[in-house]
């Protein structure tokens, strides 16, 4: 529950109280990402080289009764317990003894901490934090605790400490160990009906949870302030007592809301608000059209390649880099030049990387488009990988904004507006008229055919996602030829 609490406070409400008949079903890569998780979380315990007592195989009530008798008897190692104490329950993956008390651990087949880059380790998730606070919470309850700190084991097979009272920083004393009192608080609210939660629209979050269709429909019905782009549940909290739905944002003066440089929202300020209000007077105008707020100045080049990549993060592996490469701006002449890695090992991911590379070099001199910051991100973790295919310098000479542009970061949305529920790819594309040949294109359903395609090694699955990623990159070409449309 604190797990799905932190990343919408709704899911609860609704898994608690929604009708289970305006439930979607299950998504096929939820199913698959439970399915990895499982058997990376079978993987690491058949490796582990040193005694444990494994609760595992025993029913529910046999396993509390004996992951207490486990730790009372002063078990190094405990896998697959349960704990409860009052109202709390948790089943912690690994109960490891420290001292004279037990730590808890998960086994996660994704990455233990968020945000991270070459430069920058990351910090701790705090869904998984609030997950080891709960077990650490009944722990202490219980008398078994070795204090509040947990591990997580992550995908990498590395240990992720995670200290649950270690503050954030300077600028944001709070710890993990907070967040989950707060998340409790509110869980406990939701339970006995004291604390009401509203759905919010997330393009990045929403679409593979089971409320998705119920939720939108009621948002959708409400005008709900997080239908525009960027204006997320607090942003909407904030603002709901004085005004309440898109229409009304529109129809505002923001010029009344704004105090010297501060608005009457707090933590909304003034440009923001104008922002918001110039969003929402474009989606409910009777002819909404996209439109520059600010300059643009695109590259011109004879030679222009629109560049996508597909990335299995819980294989840790990029196994697809794609082109569409165009001449002349003239898009007769596009093809499609694709870079497969066809199997999950380092060696084939180091050989469609070492061969998209040379693809670009070769190129040269041309103008490369992507989407997001994500091609970069993953290029710098690949050459990190495999040096020897290009150095650092070199690197980053390909991303010099002089040749590559991210058109989402840098054009989208620094100067755009667009009467669209989002900013993603999919979304600008199809409003501006393409169309996927698939009918269900996403990155995520490209992970899961890729893990058929490895299992299975179905030609026609393979192809399926040559299709998908040829029409990422066609729809940038898209996006790109629209952009400059609304320059022009």
């Amino acid at each position: 529950m604190l797990y799905d609490l932190v990343n919408c406070p709704h899911r609860v409400t609704m898994d608690l109280f929604g009708d289970p008949a305006e439930r979607d079903e299950v998504s096929p890569f939820v199913q698959l990402l439970w399915e990895r998780g499982a058997a990376h979380e079978k993987a690491m315990i058949e490796a582990l080289n040193i005694p444990f007592v494994d609760l595992s195989p025993y029913s529910l009530e046999d396993k509390e009764r004996r992951t207490r008798q486990a730790m009372a008897a002063g078990a190094p190692l405990i896998y697959g317990g349960r704990v409860r104490a009052d109202d709390l329950l948790g089943e912690p993956d690994l109960l490891r003894r420290e001292g004279n008390g037990y730590v808890a651990g998960d086994i996660k087949s994704g990455a233990g901490e968020e945000g991270g880059d070459d430069e920058d380790d990351g910090r701790p998730k705090k869904t998984y934090g609030v997950q080891l606070a709960l077990y650490t919470d009944v722990l202490e309850r219980l008398g078994f605790s070795a204090g509040r700190g947990g591990f997580i084991w992550d995908v990498h097979g590395a240990e992720v400490p995670y200290d649950l009272i270690a503050s954030y920083g300077v600028r944001a004393p709070r710890s993990l160990w907070m967040d989950y009192q707060e998340c409790l608080t509110t869980a406990r609210g939701i339970l006995d009906r004291r604390a009401e939660t509203r759905g919010a629209y997330s393009s990045g979050k929403c679409k593979n949870c089971v409320w998705y269709s119920a939720c939108l429909r009621t948002l959708e019905d409400a005008d709900d302030l997080t239908l525009l782009p960027y204006l997320g549940r607090s942003a909407r909290d904030t603002m709901i007592d004085r005004v309440a739905t898109v229409r009304e944002l529109a129809e505002i003066n923001p010029s009344a809301l704004i105090v010297g440089k501060k608005t009457v929202f707090p933590g909304i300020g003034p440009d923001t608000l104008r922002k918001m209000h110039d969003r929402a007077k474009l989606v409910t105008s009777s002819d909404p059209k996209p439109y520059l707020r600010a300059p643009i100045s695109l590259p011109l080049s004879e030679r222009e390649l629109f560049f996508d990549i597909e990335v299995d993060p819980m294989r840790d592996i990029c196994y697809l880099h794609g082109f569409v490469e165009r001449t002349g701006g003239d898009n007769t002449t596009e093809r499609f030049v694709a870079f497969f890695g066809d199997d999950a090992t380092p060696e084939a991911e180091e050989r469609a990387f070492r061969d998209a590379w040379e693809f670009m070099r070769v190129s040269a001199p041309c103008t490369i488009y992507y989407y997001s910051k994500y091609e970069r991100t993953i290029y710098r973790k690949l050459r990190a990988k495999y040096p020897h295919v290009c150095t650092e310098d070199e690197l980053e000479a390909l991303f010099d904004p002089a040749r590559a542009v991210d058109l989402y970061y840098d054009v989208v949305f620094k100067a755009t507006e667009w009467p669209t529920r989002d900013f993603s790819i999919k979304t600008l594309a199809k409003y501006l008229g393409f169309t996927w040949r698939d009918t269900h294109p996403s990155g995520a359903a490209s992970i899961e055919w890729f893990d058929h395609w490895v299992t299975e090694g179905d030609p026609a699955v393979r192809q399926r996602i040559l299709d998908y990623n040829e029409d990422d990159c066609r729809a940038t070409r898209v996006l790109l030829d629209g952009i400059r449309a609304m320059a022009a």
